[in-house]
């Protein structure tokens, strides 16, 4: 579906293959050049809700920090995206350096969201129940279980909970090198949200640096980031922590997470408390 997708917008946006095309888990994506010369980037994600307003996101955020939109079909999930360099990423800074820099978008990324978005405290009213039904034996300690609950409740009943743009998934491979910017922001999957909400990403990606036996051990290397992140957006500490405790612990009890993810997740959560 997405090959000949790919061939049937070629034609109809009138464009030109520029290197080879990039496959991720959920999208291909291939350079091209427009009509008019310019370099771009065609993007076909594969059909999942996630990627259903990823084009209604670059829209609301204008270039400002994120990649420029310049062409959407939603039918198909079609993109044609401002072109980044995608060789380079902030994957290879040093981490902390990296959550500064993440977290300095922020700012310009939480706009108001629009009606269109799901909201933030939809999912955390399914969290709530799905965590309530958690047999005891379920993995994850029940007293974390019982306070991702009650952490739950309460953003539920804060109208804060909801009503900013917010990315989701920003971590380090989600940030590119670009031309117009030294970096900007790409793959969105976004929700209408409490920019607190962001900083969990950062924390559980590039794992195996801190847990290797020349890093500074976990628990440091995670509070590490934790504090360079919401040092730099100027974020509310309790806040943010709760956020992270939270989305860790629905993380933790996903179906299809393995041991050694649930350690991970619960290790995180612990980390930002202890």
């Amino acid at each position: 579906m997405t090959e000949a997708t790919l061939r049937e917008l070629l034609e109809e946006w009138e464009l030109t293959p520029d290197g080879a095309a990039r496959s991720g888990r959920c999208a291909r994506v291939l350079p091209v050049r427009t009509a008019s010369g310019r370099p771009a980037a065609l993007k076909v994600s594969t059909p999942h809700w996630e990627a259903e307003l990823e084009h209604l996101a670059l829209q609301h955020w204008r270039g400002d920090g994120a990649v420029q939109l310049l062409r959407a079909d939603p039918r198909r999930f079609a993109l044609l995206l401002e072109r980044l360099h995608p060789d380079e990423d902030l994957s290879e800074h040093w981490d902390v350096e990296a959550c500064e820099i993440v977290a300095g978008f922020y700012q310009r990324l939480h706009v108001p969201a629009g009606p269109q978005f799901v909201t933030l405290s939809s999912c955390v009213r399914r969290w709530v129940g799905e965590l309530g039904e958690l047999p005891r034996d379920a993995g994850v300690p029940r007293r974390m279980v019982e306070q991702a609950i009650s952490i739950g409740r309460d953003f539920l009943a804060d109208e804060a909970t909801d009503g900013r743009l917010i990315h989701t998934d920003l971590h380090y491979a989600n940030v590119l090198a670009a031309d117009r910017e030294p970096w900007l922001v790409i793959d969105p999957k976004p929700l209408s949200g409490d920019p607190h909400y962001e900083v969990a990403p950062l924390l559980w990606n590039r794992w195996d640096e801190l847990a290797a036996p020349s890093g500074q051990g976990v628990r440091r290397g995670v509070r590490a980031r934790f504090h360079a992140a919401i040092d730099a957006a100027g974020l509310d500490e309790e806040r943010a922590r709760d956020w992270v405790v939270l989305r860790m612990v629905v993380n933790a009890t996903d179906d299809g997470g393995t041991d050694d993810w649930v350690t991970r997740c619960v290790t995180v959560a612990k980390s930002v408390q202890d």
